[in-house]
């Protein structure tokens, strides 16, 4: 019985892949993804069959990929981040439900999702209770996310934005700032993270009224804190809520 391995890669670097994903990639003869997530492993795969398709084509890079489990080969297929994160797993599996590919097994890999590749570069800004949210309009309506963000807001939430921007989706950001500005200050902590563990990368710390002029690209993972999230140092800091110990000044406790 052949497996599909629905593999999350990360957030783009081979060394933040984990090791059951390395090995998933190591196993199988074919991998099958969408073109730009493929080219960021191809390199440390090369004997590999390599199967992609475009942008807004997942069905159809999913269904290819059953198929070809269904053939008897073990396959896997690729995901930025975590596959269960806005990735490939929950579509795959609805397409399991029908029933058409007879006798192929899944296995789930799970990686490291942009929330934390990118909170890690920031320092911990969802070090308490966060709500990721996404921008993309594509599949769920705008009414929808509004909602999620107001609701967000209203509960004092961390809140981890993906899909912030695209050229199809100019001001969506300024858009998700104002909602969020109905309940938070423009003084609120943010961070900014792009190009997670690809060539380019970058971290900012900045406010949200600054957040909500701020120009950015699909590739951007945006964090907004919560009423108690603040910059300490170059870090940007969410406390969990620990009852710190006074010290002396030389790191003793009183």
């Amino acid at each position: 019985m052949a497996v599909l391995y629905i593999v999350g890669i990360g957030p783009g670097a081979y060394e933040s892949m984990t090791i059951e994903a390395e090995q998933a990639l190591r196993h199988c003869p074919v991998i099958v993804g969408y073109t730009v997530y493929v080219d960021l492993i191809r390199n440390h795969f090369p004997d590999k069959e390599y199967v992609t398709t475009p942008m807004r084509r997942e069905e159809e890079r999913c269904r290819m990929a059953l198929d070809r489990a269904a053939a008897g080969t073990d396959t896997a297929m690729v995901c930025s981040g975590d596959s269960s994160v806005y990735g490939m797993a929950g579509l795959i599996l609805e397409l399991l439900e029908q029933g058409s590919w007879q006798g192929v097994k899944v296995q789930i890999v799970p990686g490291v999702t942009a929330a934390f590749s990118g909170g890690a570069l920031l320092g911990a800004p969802l070090t308490h209770d966060f709500a990721v949210i996404s921008l993309s309009d594509l599949l769920t309506p705008m009414e929808t996310i509004k909602k999620r963000l107001r609701a967000a807001a209203e509960g004092d939430f961390a809140v981890c934005i993906y899909n912030p921007s695209s050229r199809k989706r100019q001001g969506y950001l300024h858009m998700a700032c104002e909602i969020l500005l109905e309940c938070r200050s423009p003084e609120t902590v943010c961070g900014i993270a792009s190009q997670i563990g690809r060539e380019g990368q970058q971290a900012e710390i900045l406010s949200l009224g600054e957040l909500s002029g701020r120009t950015v690209d699909m590739f951007t993972t945006v964090f907004i804190g919560n009423s108690q999230t603040r910059k300490i140092g170059q870090w940007m800091v969410t406390p969990r809520g620990y009852r710190l110990s006074e010290t002396d000044g030389k790191g003793r406790q009183e």
